[in-house]
């Protein structure tokens, strides 16, 4: 069967061809949009998933770790009192604008974090220059590789711009450390006071690291109990708000998923009617197998092992581009990856599409009687 349906592939090869082409432009567009959607998304929650802390104690409105409000100093203490923590430390976060020596402007979200803890806030793997101590300097942020057409294009250790019409300059370089909607510049909780226009009593959120042996979500649950005007995150459940509210209140999942089902119908109507043109030319052949003993059943396996082997042959070729291109954004910091269950699925989903494209051959050729052969 296999070696009857790989002939048969291999004898009319520019519909062969076509089949194989509308499989992997499927596969790379599939795979194209669902990898820009897994990075976007990743950077919706990227401050709640990159600071190592078990709880995130914010605002009680607060439910997107991007839209922070404000917090008394006071919150700081009243956490460190309770039960089941073991340290909890403020840290600030809040928008600023910047002007570059390059006469360019934008904006960037600092975090202000004491220096002791900064390991908590960036992990040390993504800094590429500079030392974490650098910071302590008086006018010292964090500048990170990935935004550097939007900070100035030059961020080499030293450079000097205004944050907010204050001297600062980048004493650290960060690669991969990133949010949604603005550049991550990190330095001390007092500097980014100083350059935001904060009060000292000001923070955005108090970060807890519970006791050995002790539960998170009850933590969580005893400072929801104890303390008003707060509510306290694991941190992976405030990641997964923050996703939930920005894909809710914008079009990003709704335009991804348009373009990926205009791939797949796309995917479906280009593999039915080459495979149903390939089956009009060779009705003969298919019949002269129906003339020889093979019955509907027999051809239709026929049919449905090309199919898989079109999927087979496509989706290998579309993993291939789709790698390339995921290496090449990859050096922009578009950065994202595919889990095996993730290429299975893409798989599966290929596999339907040319099987659901084959049933348009299956029933053309279904309905021929072995006497066309003789025609």
């Amino acid at each position: 069967m296999l070696k009857t349906a790989w002939e048969f592939i291999r004898f009319d090869k520019p519909k062969s061809i076509g089949v194989i082409v509308g499989i992997l432009i499927s596969t790379f567009l599939i795979g194209q949009q669902l990898g820009v959607f897994f990075f976007l998304t990743g950077l919706m929650g990227s401050l709640a998933t990159n600071v190592k802390a078990n709880i995130w104690v914010v605002d009680s409105k607060t439910d997107d770790v991007n839209q922070l409000g404000k917090l008394d100093i006071r919150t700081l203490r009243a956490v460190q009192g309770l039960p089941g923590v073991k340290e909890a430390f403020p840290i600030l976060i809040t928008g600023a604008s910047c002007n570059y020596n390059n006469g360019t402007s934008g904006a960037i979200t600092l975090i202000g974090v004491d220096i002791t803890k900064l390991n908590t806030v960036l992990d040390s793997a993504k800094i590429i220059a500079g030392k974490p101590a650098d910071l302590e300097m008086d006018g010292a942020v964090s500048a990170e590789f990935f935004e550097k057409k939007n900070i100035g294009n030059k961020i080499d250790l030293g450079t000097d711009f205004e944050i907010n019409g204050k001297r600062a300059f980048f004493a650290l370089q960060t690669k991969g450390f990133r949010g949604f909607g603005s550049s991550i510049s990190v330095t001390t909780i007092e500097r980014a006071r100083f350059y935001a226009n904060q009060s000292v009593n000001s923070i955005s959120a108090v970060l807890v690291d519970v006791q050995p042996g002790s539960n998170v979500d009850e933590v969580v649950a005893r400072i929801n109990r104890t303390i008003t005007g707060v509510r306290a995150w694991p941190s992976e459940k405030l990641a997964k708000s923050s996703i939930e509210k920005i894909l809710g209140s914008s079009g990003i999942a709704l335009s991804t998923g348009t373009l990926i089902i205009f791939a797949l119908i796309a995917g479906f109507f280009i593999i039915g009617l080459t495979m149903y043109s390939s089956a009009l030319d060779r009705l003969k052949d298919y019949g002269t197998l129906k003339a020889i003993g093979a019955g509907n059943a027999y051809i239709r396996r026929l049919i449905l092992t090309q199919a898989i082997l079109f999927a087979i042959v496509g989706f290998t070729v579309g993993m291939l581009l789709l790698e390339g291109f995921r290496i090449g954004v990859a050096k922009s910091g578009l950065i994202f990856n595919f889990s095996p269950l993730i290429i299975l699925s893409m798989f599966s989903t290929i596999a339907l599409i040319s099987i659901g494209g084959a049933s348009f051959a299956l029933r053309r050729i279904s309905s021929v009687e072995p006497a066309a052969v003789f025609r």
